[in-house]
């Protein structure tokens, strides 16, 4: 069991140490959880309360907190001393060394230095697999795909031929990079195109129509230093690849179509829709359940708000609400609108009688 005293704590955190008795942190836990080898994590007001009725000896806490009594460390950034910690005890889930004997590794595939495959994993032809990559459980790696260094694949990953896959990714259970993209054409103008085109459904013989599949044979391309969240999907482009930038972090349960860019540093939140061949910028948040409708682009450090519907093209440094999506500052206008619209319906109906009686007044 890893163990540390409050002195190195604080080392590794950066914080200020107020010590008032010595403590052995075995673990990390909230103060209502936290025992004699505990450090009790108190990042906010009701968790800084709760110290009161906490068995903790030691204490994470915001700069400038002090609690009488009890050895404090103080920091800055709590969360960020918290993601220190966390690797600190982190203990990552356990893989069979090298490649494991139900594992299928075609002859011509090429593993770097240390890798290590689990049970049931596939890797098929021309794959190379950087050094030191693990790749879990009943994951499929496919032809030709180029998989980074210092990679961990959870279980249940699978990744499509010619896939490109940078160095030190993360992707988590159920991960789809590279599956066709959802593009469909008939051989005559359909009901969408006639929406588009006219604002009406003006075809006459949609019945008939045909619709015919067109193979993606782009790829995908994935940046260094991505992680991916649970059954995350990213389709493979038409023609060009679909692109993910270095250090860009996506959550759960997130959908990106085909011929999408995406910048680097992004923060994608779950359940988030990009329809296909859309333009993200650098940095931008795009928060959960938002969706962006097909070849629009997002500039720069935007922030996306949740559940937000993007219809059109929003410039750098925006920050966008709403369905359908307007900037932030149009957004409390309509809300202000709506709400002198309700005091001016309200002195409406206190005066609506005497406007029926000046009518009929007038009509006499």
């Amino acid at each position: 069991m890893k163990q540390f005293t409050v002195e190195e704590i604080a080392q590794i955190t950066g914080g200020m140490l107020t010590k008032v008795q010595d403590a052995q942190i075995e673990k990390i836990a909230p103060p209502v959880l936290a025992d004699e080898k505990t450090l009790a994590l108190a990042l906010g007001e009701e968790e800084i309360a709760n110290l009161a009725k906490s068995s903790a000896k030691a204490a994470l806490v915001p700069l400038g907190v002090q609690i009488d009594g009890l050895t404090t460390i103080e920091v800055e950034r709590p969360r960020l001393a918290m993601m220190k910690l966390i690797n600190l005890f982190y203990v990552p889930p356990r893989i069979n060394s090298g490649v494991h004997p139900t594992a299928v590794v075609d002859p011509t595939a090429k593993l770097g230095e240390n890798v290590q495959i689990g049970p049931n994993v596939v890797i098929s032809h021309d794959a190379v697999i950087g050094d030191n990559t693990r790749i879990m459980a009943n994951s499929y790696v496919g032809g030709d795909a180029k998989i980074g260094k210092n990679c961990f694949f959870h279980p249940g990953v699978n990744v499509g031929d010619r896939v490109q896959v940078g160095d030190d990714v993360i992707l988590h259970h159920g991960v789809s990079l590279g599956a066709d993209g959802f593009s469909f054409v008939t051989e005559n103008p359909d009901n969408i195109e006639h929406a588009r085109k006219e604002g009406a459904i003006s075809g006459e013989d949609s019945a008939k129509h045909v619709i015919f599949k067109i193979p993606s044979i782009g790829s995908v391309v994935i940046g260094n230093n991505v992680e991916i969240g649970a059954n995350s999907t990213i389709d493979r482009g038409t023609i060009e690849n679909t692109v993910i930038g270095d250090n860009t972090k996506i959550d759960d349960l997130v959908m990106i179509g085909h011929n999408c860019r995406v910048g680097k540093g992004c923060l994608i939140v779950s359940q988030v829709g990009i329809a296909g061949s859309c333009v993200i910028g650098d940095r931008v948040v795009i928060a959960g359940q938002a969706g962006l409708a097909d070849h629009i682009e997002i500039g720069s450090d935007t922030i996306i708000t949740a559940k937000a519907g993007v219809t059109k093209s929003f410039p750098e440094k925006s920050i966008i609400v709403g369905i359908p999506a307007v900037p932030r500052k149009d957004f409390i206008k309509q809300l202000k609108t709506m709400k002198d619209a309700q005091e001016i319906f309200a002195k409406f109906k206190k005066y609506e009688p005497f406007l029926k009686e000046f009518e009929e007044n007038v009509s006499k």
